[in-house]
């Protein structure tokens, strides 16, 4: 990715589910509550999946060139949404080239199901989470996705996981879990993972320690960051011709 293009989030679907361990410290769900708490009305119904078709837009309003996480607060192919609307957030991803989009999901078995029927365009990488060995047939329905860019997030990273194929793989992170009660992180689990990305020629990226008492250690491993990145190839439009 392009190192000085700005961070965002874009939200058009917010709340979830439980899909699998790595779900349990949720940390979207205890936004969410908060800010119902907080008489905030988008979340007036806490958690519950939904979608917010006013926010659909909002990328086409960057100006600037932008790296886009798309759903923090959701996972996109929850089965709650519409294969409709799903095909309206790849529109706007589609028709908006100079931002480069990022999608994780848990949901693989339906990201695979509904591949054929969504656009791929090279300005966008999907992923799948793998926190356990329980999930890593994630993976196979990853490799069903005909883009160009897949990436795999290995986090949180509960247990030690045995070797994954990163054939055709664009990008791996991996990290620990968030909040006071984050299961620990054994730093050998990442080495594993950091080895066969460098076996495999695919660029690591080390997130997070888990946190200890409500402290997180930084980001180092053996004594370094990770923070590699993959090179994405995308066409900008010329922004200013109007």
């Amino acid at each position: 990715m392009t190192p000085d293009r700005t961070f965002e989030t874009w939200n058009p679907i917010i709340g979830c589910t439980h899909a699998s361990a790595g779900c349990d410290h949720c940390y979207a769900r205890a936004i969410a509550l908060k800010l119902q708490q907080q008489g905030v009305k988008l979340y007036a119904d806490g958690f519950r999946p939904r979608t917010v078709p006013s926010r659909l837009d909002l990328p086409f309003k960057w100006r600037r060139p932008r790296s886009v996480f798309v759903n923090s607060m959701s996972d996109v192919f929850h089965p709650d949404i519409p294969l409709s609307y799903v095909k309206r957030i790849f529109h706007v991803i589609e028709q908006c080239p100079q931002h480069v989009f990022q999608i994780l999901t848990k949901r693989s078995s339906r990201l695979a199901s509904l591949a054929h029927d969504l656009p791929w365009p090279d300005n966008l990488m999907i992923g799948v989470t793998i926190e356990s060995n329980a999930v890593r047939n994630r993976l196979d329905d990853l490799k069903q996705v005909p883009a160009r860019y897949r990436i795999l997030s290995l986090e949180p990273l509960l247990e030690r996981l045995a070797p994954l194929d990163l054939n055709g793989i664009s990008w791996v992170i991996t990290g620990g879990e968030s909040g006071p009660r984050a299961h620990p992180l054994n730093p050998d689990w990442v080495r594993d993972i950091r080895d066969w990305c460098a076996a495999s020629g695919v660029p690591f990226w080390f997130k997070q320690h888990s946190e200890y008492g409500g402290r997180r250690p930084p980001a180092l491993l053996d004594g370094r960051f990770y923070h590699e990145k993959p090179n994405i190839r995308i066409t900008e439009p010329n922004l200013f011709n109007f």
